[in-house]
């Protein structure tokens, strides 16, 4: 009998969703336009941003597809770019629970293969709480997923303790993912921000959780990093010796040793190094990973739990990254999937 996979990290849109740049005349809001040729095209402040395809929206082919790789189930979530956290709060919300409907509807229609954790506008603290409680109480959904910082707020701000609060007392799963990259002005070739700038915006948030109490408070708060973590776990040694050498500087808002929270984080598998997967687990734990593949775009894994594979585990800790892990963050047991 083949082990159950679960993949916490595969991105999902609807086919089409409210054009809201045209709705409310602000052509920062992301729209989709469906070619004659059969090429389906986001647009962002009136530019092509990015092209996706039919299995970024239909469930099925999306099974089919993960069935060639031996993964039964996904956790979907939304793609960055509709965050939308610049928006007028309302207006963002109108996005937000058009995806979420979507999603919820995907899962109810296919419960044994997919769970899901919608998106909230963390612009207004007050109604991402309302919009989380309705994703879990009324949508079914396992919690939600959420950007590395919010316009000018760090994940430490204070104003966004009422959120992390609320995603405790919930049991909600979050997953914190890179978006509006830092530096990107000054990294226009290459695709830096996303080779550069991606793994630091994860660092980032990780360490605002950490040095500014949040995680010590809330200490049920479940959060995974997407990309393993970025360069956080990779970094931990200089991030742990400048807290010691300079506790003045980093120690201001919590004084309890960085790396001691690397047990209380989740992270994906996604890190495309079987070594630094390795390190990965050495570092943080077996118990702390699960499989991720930022699927279906072309940073994610390509062969679906590939990377675990590599590793050659015992079945024990195969099984604990396959599914074990993310039952747990999910709330979820693995009948569900049965």
């Amino acid at each position: 009998m083949s082990v159950l996979k679960i993949d916490t990290h595969a991105h999902y849109l609807p086919r089409d969703w409210p054009d809201l740049a045209r709705k409310y005349g602000d052509d920062r809001f992301p729209v989709i336009h469906h070619t004659d040729d059969g090429r389906h095209r986001i647009y962002k402040d009136g530019k092509f941003f990015r092209e996706i395809w039919s299995k970024t929206w239909d469930p099925q082919e999306r099974v089919d597809d993960y069935a060639r790789f031996g993964v039964q189930v996904q956790v979907i979530s939304t793609v960055p770019v509709m965050f939308s956290y610049w928006a007028k709060a309302n207006q963002a919300l109108d996005l937000h629970q058009s995806l979420n409907d979507h999603m919820a509807a995907t899962c109810r229609e296919h419960p044994r293969h997919y769970a899901g954790i919608g998106t909230v506008p963390l612009q207004s603290p007050r109604l991402a709480v309302q919009e989380l409680e309705r994703c879990m109480d009324q949508l079914g959904l396992q919690g939600c997923q959420i950007g590395s910082h919010v316009n000018d707020w760090n994940l430490d701000a204070p104003e966004l303790f009422e959120f992390f609060e609320a995603a405790a007392d919930l049991g909600a799963a979050i997953l914190v993912h890179p978006w509006d990259m830092m530096g990107t002005p000054s990294m226009p070739k290459y695709w830096l921000p996303w080779l550069v700038g991606m793994p630091a915006e994860q660092s980032r948030a990780a360490c605002c959780l950490v040095f500014g109490g949040v995680l010590e408070r809330l200490p049920k708060l479940k959060i995974c990093l997407a990309h393993g973590g970025g360069s956080f776990p990779y970094t931990i040694g200089r991030i742990e010796h400048g807290f010691n050498m300079r506790p003045d500087l980093v120690a201001t808002d919590n004084p309890r040793n960085p790396r001691d929270y690397l047990s209380q984080l989740y992270f994906d598998s996604w890190v495309a190094d079987p070594r630094a997967l390795q390190y990965l687990l050495d570092t943080c734990g077996v118990s702390r990973v699960m499989l991720g593949t930022d699927y279906p775009f072309p940073l994610g894994e390509q062969s679906p739990g590939a990377g675990i594979a590599s590793l050659q585990l015992g079945e024990v800790d195969q099984a604990r990254l396959y599914h074990g892990t993310a039952l747990e963050w999910l709330g979820l047991s693995k009948a569900r999937f049965d």
